[in-house]
């Protein structure tokens, strides 16, 4: 649901300067930034392991709306600590994908989303969770945890989405299916999958992947691209990426508060690009513990 425009008197922006765009972009931000009706106290943070040190002074002032500026890895590992802190979270996307924004109708360029935070309303919606962290968009298990957690950094810096695919298209080679377990007990399912998105939005990697997703619904998706072999996966993406019905065709969907996941073997699990847990978890959706601002209509 979104509110009514929100009176904002005071904001803070933080940048993920090394994130792909930031160096480039931050002066540009700041300068997009003197059309909101606010000051905004921006802070350009060049080292990624300072960021949470940053954030938590900044809400030491105690502004209204924070602006997290970066990759969706930026926002979901920074999210956690707007939870409770009565506190509007804006959106500048600055990284690869930029699926959350495309999730909440964010413009993915610097004049559109800073619009957005001038003209648009706050909007109350869901976090997902694996066990107690919370993340904006998804969470994999797969091949793409395989490629967050072996792609060097630089490639993707510099080269993007291009060299995402490409080192993606070398790690292929060496993936192979794995066995999911969803529930416990006797009620337990198993399959055999080749990839998993455990989704709060419908988008991962910058396509629309989990219809049935949303930062709204009051559930966690958990979708299964079955298979025994992996070129199911191929199938699915390219469906996907050109919105073709067949990308239904190997998956299953699995809906709920709180879903308990297993795997065989144990698998690693890339959280909006990161790679931050282990399998067995349980997925779970925080509902409506944060609002964002989103256009308004």
């Amino acid at each position: 649901m979104t509110s009514a425009p929100a009176t904002i008197r005071s904001a803070a922006m933080i940048v993920n300067t090394k994130s792909r765009k930031g160096q480039a972009q931050f002066a540009a931000a700041c300068k997009a930034m003197d059309a909101l009706p606010y000051p905004v106290d921006a802070r350009a943070v060049p080292d990624p392991d300072k960021l949470e040190d940053v954030v938590r002074d900044v809400l030491s002032q105690k502004p209204d709306l924070v602006i997290l500026g970066g990759g969706d890895g930026t926002v979901s590992g920074l999210v956690d600590l707007l939870v409770g802190q009565n506190v509007i979270l804006g959106v500048l996307p600055l990284g690869t994908a930029n699926s959350f924004a495309r999730t909440l109708g964010i413009p993915l360029d610097i004049p559109g989303a800073v619009e957005v935070l001038k003209s648009g309303a706050p909007k109350r919606i869901d976090l997902g969770m694996i066990d107690d962290d919370y993340f904006a968009n998804a969470a994999a298990l797969g091949l793409s945890p395989q490629i967050a957690k072996t792609i060097p950094h630089n490639l993707k810096k510099v080269l993007g989405k291009v060299g995402y695919l490409g080192w993606a298209t070398w790690q292929f080679a060496s993936f192979k299916p794995f066995t999911l377990i969803v529930g416990e007990g006797a009620s337990a399912e198993r399959l055999r999958v080749v990839e998993v998105r455990i989704s709060n939005g419908p988008f991962h990697g910058g396509t629309e992947m989990v219809d049935a997703a949303a930062v709204d619904s009051g559930e966690i998706v958990v979708q299964a691209v079955c298979g025994h072999v992996k070129r199911r996966l191929v199938k699915n993406w390219a469906a996907s990426f050109f919105r073709l019905e067949a990308r239904h065709e190997d998956t299953r969907d699995f809906k709920g508060k709180s879903l308990r996941i297993a795997t065989e073997p144990p698998m690693p699990i890339s959280i909006d690009g990161e790679v931050l847990a282990i399998t067995p978890i349980t997925a779970k959706v925080a509902a409506g513990v944060i609002e964002v601002m989103a256009p308004a209509s």
